[in-house]
């Protein structure tokens, strides 16, 4: 079983209704949904999520048979500021408290830069830097404990979560069955681990297999020395294996695309769809 989406606010900010037609009519079956980036005519912040609202928007996506696999709120958790940092977080604990009632129960973000733009930071894979993050998470994940959600985590090489050992590093300290990850090999590699995109790929269901929740899936180019993200099947990313790894240890999982909109996805269905083990 295939189950592929995409990111909602790829195929434009529309209402839920338009949106979701449009993206059960480019074959996809979930979505990940950033509210204030794919929704017309939002723009919330702390304490504007209702429960009233998160209905009329899933019934819409129910109607037309995508599911919310994925609510993104990418806060940066470890915003350097304490004030602000905090209404980060009660938006993201809002994000908690509806999702269940857009029929979903995942809320995703990844793991932030010691700047307030999410600018690199020489201090990111600080113990430090680590310390702050963990506590933000496991303020996260205590909310989801008692609102019944699950916090999603996403590793990205130049954020604080930048490996799979320091994702598995995360999910041993916070130890929580509300922490799960969302696995994007893309994220992992970068100009100087390219050339062992196997592990990247492979590394995380071996260290925390039973927790991959999520599959972003892209691909990537090296050009210049520098590594580029580009739109599944538009570059040098293993499908085969990932796609390998997946079905025999993940059915049915949501993957979803990004990098890619309503003129690359065809391409990207098929890629997927030809690499799946028959």
């Amino acid at each position: 079983m295939i189950r592929i989406g995409a990111r909602a606010h790829d195929f434009g900010t529309l209402s839920s209704d338009e949106l979701s037609a449009t993206m059960a009519g480019h074959g996809l079956s979930c979505a990940q949904l950033a509210l204030n980036k794919a929704i017309s005519g939002l723009n919330l912040k702390r304490g504007d999520l209702n429960p009233g609202l998160a209905w009329a928007i899933g019934q819409a996506f129910q109607r037309n048979n995508v599911q919310i696999a994925v609510l993104g709120c990418y806060i940066n958790p470890i915003h350097p500021d304490e004030g602000p940092r905090s209404e980060l977080l009660g938006f993201f604990k809002d994000h908690l408290r509806i999702v269940r009632d857009l029929g979903g129960s995942v809320v995703g973000l990844e793991t932030g830069t010691p700047n307030a733009d999410y600018a690199p930071d020489p201090n990111t894979g600080s113990e430090a830097t680590f310390q702050s993050l963990l506590r933000s998470i496991g303020e996260l994940v205590r909310a989801a404990e008692s609102l019944g959600g699950l916090v999603a985590v996403e590793a990205v090489t130049h954020h604080t979560i930048s490996t799979p050992a320091k994702m598995k590093r995360l999910l041993d300290e916070i130890q929580s069955e509300n922490l799960v990850v969302i696995h994007d090999p893309v994220n992992l590699i970068n100009a100087d681990n390219h050339e062992d995109q196997a592990r990247m790929i492979e590394e995380p269901f071996q260290l925390y297999g039973d927790r991959i929740a999520i599959i972003h899936a892209k691909d990537f180019t090296m050009k210049d020395g520098a590594c580029r993200q580009v739109p599944t099947g538009f570059g040098e990313l293993d499908y085969a294996r990932l796609c390998s790894l997946l079905a025999k240890h993940k059915p049915g999982i949501s993957i979803l695309l990004e990098e890619s909109g309503p003129d690359t996805v065809a391409h990207c269905l098929s890629h997927i769809q030809k690499h799946w083990p028959s």
